[in-house]
């Protein structure tokens, strides 16, 4: 009879075992087949070839075992001593030279198919910014005369990240323990946790989909899974990928940057949201007119005056889902990285400085200039200006969107 102590470990385990079948379900040791035409020829050379590496290790190590087993000392057989043998060379010279070769033709063909971006209905530049990707509508169907063009940054909300780190008691430097979440209520995390975004790439299904890779600052990579597509984002260089949804699979496509890019690498991912021909190209004509009517309120907004408390709500939202990244909810920054803002010199200097530096960005900062409209740039600073205690030196405590602007 087995003892208390090893029925209750038994006991555990089958508990733990029998309470992770889910996790075990969602288990997955081979390769997403893909939903594109480009992801299935991907899928079956990965399978071709593994099951060629399992012949050759089936024929090598059978080879080798059995002549340990077969030709061992035991049985009375003698070691052979000769130092070489030309036939053996030649043959396990030549024999792998075609293994390679015959594996080479398959691999070529796909890789030749996945670099053939002629022929594509739609292009779509994508340029890699830390941390947020920048989607730009170039040509539809010959249709060059496309103004649509949009940055796609994480919209995980900021506590949810924050929630493992805080749990853990593991506060930024110089933040009050009981500044976050005192009571210890942190917000679940969601089902697509950092891998949500404000505005997907959105495509059309049944259409050859060209996209023209690059990055303004480091090197970033652009990779989803389901397309079977990957290229690294390399400053001044432009590289190519392209996809086709079938008309038949539309849906949410999820991917990441798989390249290293810096702090906040790990969010910044990649929606695409593939819809058929007719609601894409109804989507792309509302947009353009939603994208020209934000361009005219942004024009317009230079010319007005916005109150304090309007510019205090505004830059405090735009703030978190732009900067609190980098420098923190409660302004102490990330030194020596990312300097604390509370208190600085910046945020309580001359305002002309502060708004030069948010508009043309420092070191690892980006240039928010080209990326944010001047009334969002405005109450940003504005917000820096007057929160976590900053009382600027030269009494600009409302930055207006013409100051921004001039």
């Amino acid at each position: 009879m087995q003892s208390l102590p090893k029925r209750c470990l038994w006991a555990g385990l089958g508990a733990v075992v029998i309470s992770s079948n889910s996790a075990l379900a969602a288990w997955q040791l081979d390769m997403t087949p893909g939903v594109t035409s480009i992801s299935e020829q991907v899928f079956n050379l990965h399978r071709t070839m593994l099951w060629w590496c399992v012949a050759i290790g089936i024929v090598v190590f059978g080879a080798m075992f059995y002549s340990m087993l077969k030709h061992r000392k035991s049985k009375g057989h003698k070691a052979a001593h000769f130092h070489e043998s030309t036939t053996v060379e030649i043959f396990w010279t030549v024999a792998p030279f075609f293994i390679l070769i015959l594996m080479a033709i398959p691999a070529t063909r796909v890789l030749i198919a996945m670099s053939d971006t002629s022929d594509s209905a739609l292009t779509i530049k994508i340029t890699g910014s830390q941390w947020k990707w920048h989607y730009q509508y170039l040509d539809y169907q010959g249709n060059t005369d496309i103004n649509l063009d949009y940055y796609s940054v994480l919209n995980t909300p900021r506590e949810q990240i924050d929630r493992p780190v805080r749990a853990a008691g593991l506060f930024p430097k110089g933040a009050a323990k009981d500044s976050y979440r005192p009571d210890g209520n942190y917000p679940e995390q969601g089902e697509n946790y950092n891998l949500e975004v404000d505005h997907p790439l959105v495509i059309p299904t049944g259409k050859k989909v060209r996209f023209l890779i690059t990055s303004d600052d480091v090197i970033h990579a652009w990779w989803v899974p389901d397309f079977a597509i990957k290229k690294d984002a390399i400053p001044g260089f432009i590289n190519e990928l392209w996809a086709n949804v079938p008309e038949d699979k539309p849906g949410i496509y999820r991917g990441q940057c798989a390249e290293l890019c810096g702090k906040d690498h790990a969010f910044m991912p990649i929606v695409v949201d593939a819809r058929p021909q007719a609601e894409f190209e109804k989507w792309l004509a509302s947009a353009q007119e939603a994208q020209k009517q934000a361009d005219i309120a942004a024009a317009s907004s230079v010319d007005k005056t916005f109150s304090k408390d309007e510019l205090m709500a505004e830059g405090e939202k735009a703030y978190l889902a732009r900067c609190a990244a980098c420098h923190q909810a409660n302004g102490q920054g990330l030194p020596p990285t990312f300097p604390a803002l509370a208190g600085s010199a910046i945020a309580t200097g001359a305002a002309a400085d502060h708004i030069a530096i948010v508009k043309n960005g420092k070191n690892a900062m980006p240039a928010f200039g080209a990326v944010l409209p001047p009334k969002e740039l405005a109450a940003i600073i504005t917000y820096e200006r007057n929160a976590w205690g900053n009382k600027p030196a030269d009494g600009v405590d409302v930055v207006q969107p013409r100051d921004v602007a001039k």
